[in-house]
């Protein structure tokens, strides 16, 4: 087996890539260790709450315990499937702020400003907003990857973004277009009432091409002659070799692990670990972040809410329809209002984000004991606490040591609590009067700064954006892992391409970016020269250093 490049892992980077590298006549193998994604709980929308809790497709990670989250292990699911985590996640499409990628710029990603983005962004959507407005000359309307919108039936999802502007916040037809800060209709990644992962977008069209090819298998490690990654060690079976690159794009999880199984991280930790060490790079499971979020739910005064479905015989009913028709209920991933506020003046672009559901539940898909009710999800987009990915030995069988270290820093604290007292403020709008019964979570009871403080730490949760733990940077960086052009410093013929690349968390959910990432560093792999630099200017609040809103 022997192609001019393989690609670990079929993930929303890795799909991508296979699909460009392809599309220019490169021959790809890759390998996943995941079986298929067929059938219902991955395809139809509504049922996401399954697969993320599915061994069949969930590699089952957890934290470890984490000490400012009263010691609690935190779910960390990952993509064990074709499409990888788009297969399994809420598909919610979020490109991140244009800011976000100025600052990878600055912390020397040269090549990954907005400006250098955008074009990306542009070239991998077809974007459709099914009636509701938005900001057409940003996006995209000829690529693989189909973004829509919701109905928006439900009289919830205008009644929170009404409450946004009666609170005093922007209202955006578009937050993935020239204006994020504000409330407004949600972007998803399914069509024809589908999910649209990566691999339904990519990885199909690519395997009906003679020159792409997957095989299954469980990566061990890249195996590196001379200074040169030559291919990939499988367990109990032939190594698959590569003639140009070998690409890991497994996840911030599971791509640092490779690389410190193949002899590449900090010496000291792999020596520990038994392994020979190849590459001394300190930053390889370093600098890992994500976004924790907490539900503000409230009791419903009306039964209106998606809490009538939640029977067998209504989740039958919901199921037949979208298995003959792929409408209805089934067809919707419930996501369809979102916002984006800044916490408090003197931040210049949003750091708070809300998802929108008109139920009252969990994401393990218990409702709340209230019955009528809805939430907001909603947390700090940029938190300053960093984590790691480190070995528990040298088998590849072992999972690796998860330390997220969430919390660790006082500043998550305050930005955390303003999350749930503006949040509060937002359903207190008489957009919600109608609607409003009581608070379920926290509750009314719960409101000085230690009170918010126990609740954050009995009840955040992962939003399951890990990220950042081979981080992209200037060669000369010595906590770089990646160079700007995804190179493994250090080693030849070895690039990494996922979510461990970003030198920071992106603002939002990560499937955009991460396939962004595989567009971009598909071009980079080709020696394409990149996409023309865009020269349009994003939005940013005129009185962001005076004021909140």
């Amino acid at each position: 087996m022997e192609a001019d490049f393989v690609i670990v892992g079929a993930g929303s980077a890795g799909c991508a890539m296979a699909w460009r590298l392809t599309e220019a006549g490169a021959s790809v193998i890759v390998i996943e260790h995941g079986g298929s994604d067929a059938g219902p709980f991955i395809q139809m929308p509504a049922a996401l709450s399954y697969p993320m809790n599915m061994p069949l497709y969930d590699w089952g990670y957890r934290s470890e315990p984490e000490p400012h989250l009263n010691n609690r292990r935190l779910a960390t699911p990952r993509g064990k499937v074709i499409g990888g985590s788009s297969s399994i996640n809420g598909m919610v499409y979020v490109r991140g702020h244009a800011r976000d990628f100025d600052h990878w710029a600055e912390q020397g990603a040269d090549g990954w400003s907005y400006a250098d983005v955008l074009p990306y962004f542009r070239r991998m959507e077809n974007w459709d907003d099914g009636g509701h407005g938005g900001d057409p000359s940003w996006r995209g309307t000829d690529g693989p990857l189909h973004v829509t919108r919701g109905a928006r039936w439900n009289p919830l999802f205008d009644a929170f973004v009404e409450a946004g502007r009666q609170a005093g916040y922007p209202v955006t037809s578009d937050y993935n277009g020239q204006q994020q800060e504000g409330f407004g209709p949600m972007d998803r990644t399914i069509w024809k009432g589908r999910r649209w992962s990566a691999a339904n977008a990519y990885l199909r069209p690519a395997l009906k091409r003679s020159n792409c090819t997957l095989v299954k298998g469980f990566a061990e490690r890249v195996e590196i002659t001379q200074g040169r990654a030559t291919g990939v060690i499988l367990r109990g079976q032939p190594p698959i070799r590569a003639r140009r690159q070998v690409v890991l794009a497994a996840s911030s999880i599971n791509s640092p692990k490779l690389l410190m199984l193949s002899g590449i991280g900090p010496a000291q930790h792999l020596r520990e670990m038994g392994v020979e060490v190849v590459a001394d790079r300190p930053g390889v499971g370093a600098n890992l972040q994500d976004h924790l979020e907490v539900y503000i739910q409230m009791a419903a005064s009306q039964p209106i809410t998606l809490y009538k479905h939640w029977n067998l015989f209504s989740k039958a009913l919901i199921g037949a329809q979208w298995l003959f028709t792929k409408t209805g209920l089934g067809a919707s991933n419930q996501f369809e209002s979102a916002g984006f506020i800044r916490s408090r003046a003197g931040v210049d672009y949003p750091d708070i984000q809300f998802h929108f559901l008109p139920i009252a539940v969990r994401y393990d898909g218990q409702a709340a004991a209230e019955g009528h009710g809805f939430q907001a999800h909603v947390g700090p987009m940029r938190s300053e606490s960093r984590g790691a990915v480190t070995l528990r030995s040298a088998d590849p069988a072992e999972v690796p040591v998860i330390r997220f270290n969430y919390m660790s820093e006082d500043s998550d604290w305050r930005d955390f609590r303003a999350c749930v007292r503006l949040t509060r403020e937002i359903f207190a709008q008489p957009a919600f009067a109608p609607f409003v019964k009581h608070e379920i979570q926290p509750g009314a009871a719960v409101q000085s700064d230690a009170e918010i403080d126990a609740f954050i730490a009995e009840h955040a949760e992962s939003a399951y954006h890990p990220c950042g733990t081979c981080r992209m940077g200037r060669a000369d960086d010595p906590m770089a892992v990646v160079d700007p052009q995804g190179r493994v410093i250090g080693v030849e013929g070895l690039t990494v391409a996922d979510s461990s690349i970003f030198p920071r968390i992106t603002n939002g959910n990560l499937n955009a970016p991460s396939i962004m990432v595989g567009e971009k560093m598909a071009d980079h792999l080709l020696g394409k020269a990149p996409l023309a630099r865009s020269n349009d200017e994003p939005w940013i609040n005129p009185a962001w250093e005076r004021s909140q809103r």
